[in-house]
Formats: structure tokens, C-alpha cells, sequence
């Protein structure tokens, strides 16, 4: 991972929208997520403002949503691609997904 500012940067969770936010200078990369129960988070999308693509924005949001998910002995639902990819580069992550449900249930 590159030293960008955006790597230094907190990602925090906004309850009222929904959502996992990076601020990076003006710019706001969010992970929406649906609650589906008391341990689960459906990760349903990724949006990353396209002057901050390939600065490895994304993947330090992504990073840290699943951080705090871990964290707070949560599970996921990888619905949104970016993420799923990024499991998928990161087998490790695989601990945090849920067994329970799939990209099917939804």
C-alpha cells in the first residue's frame, strides 16, 4: 500500500446512512451496508470519487470496514463486487464472512 493520505485516514461508520465513510481532503468514499441482524452486515456497494481511482482509495476503505467489522465480532455479506474481488485477493478475510447467509438470500 502506498504512503497516500487517504492510507492514513479513519474509516468510520455512519449509522444514519448506512454506511462506512472515508473522507480524503473534500472527498467522501463510502461502503453502504444493509443491517440483516444483530451480527450480520450486507456490504451492497462501493463508491470511490473518480479522481481518487487507482490511489488505492478503495482498498483501504475496504480494508477498514472489514477491520471493523472483525472488531466488533461482526459477519458480511460481500454483495458489493469490490469487495467480493477483494476477498477473493485476501483469502484471509474469508474469516469474516457469513456462513449463515449468501449473496443468494438477497
Amino acid at each position: 500500500m502506498n504512503d497516500s493520505p487517504a492510507n492514513k485516514a479513519t474509516v468510520t461508520e455512519n449509522k444514519h446512512h448506512h454506511r462506512f465513510e472515508l473522507k480524503t481532503g473534500d472527498k467522501l468514499s463510502i461502503v453502504d451496508y444493509e443491517q440483516v441482524d444483530d451480527e450480520t452486515l450486507a456490504l451492497t456497494h462501493t463508491e470511490v470519487d473518480p479522481s481518487l481511482e487507482g490511489q488505492g482509495v478503495g482498498t483501504h476503505l475496504v480494508e477498514g470496514v472489514l477491520a471493523f467489522a472483525e472488531q466488533n465480532n461482526l459477519k458480511i455479506v460481500p454483495l458489493c463486487p469490490f469487495v467480493a474481488v477483494y476477498i477473493k485477493r485476501h483469502p484471509d478475510w474469508s474469516r469474516i464472512v457469513s456462513t449463515k447467509y449468501s449473496a443468494q438470500d438477497f
